[in-house]
């Protein structure tokens, strides 16, 4: 089980800090972003989370914004796994569960 918590921790981290370069260099950017070689690869490291997104978000809810709301559901997903993984190392001796 604590496998499973971490792994989809770190899975979690991984596409948050992907979501956040992308915004950062998009950002810093402006508009040749789409000529960025490593802003697309941020974009198709996030794009599996911006479909999950799409598929949870109701409709009204506009395209470009649909990263953002796959950031903010990947850090209820981090929180959640952090709190169980907290829940599951409690009762365990610390130095075993790093």
């Amino acid at each position: 089980m604590l496998f499973l918590v971490t792994t989809v921790k770190l899975i979690a981290e991984i596409a948050l800090m992907a979501l956040l370069g992308q915004w950062v260099l998009g950002w810093i950017a402006g508009a040749k972003r789409g000529n960025n070689l490593v802003y697309q690869i941020l974009q198709i490291m996030g794009r599996p989370f911006v479909a999950v997104a799409r598929l949870v978000s109701p409709a009204f809810v506009v395209e470009r914004h649909l990263p953002l709301v796959a950031f903010l559901l990947l850090v209820v997903v981090w929180l959640g796994a952090t709190i169980l993984k907290i829940r599951i190392c409690l009762p365990v001796v610390a130095g075993l569960c790093t």
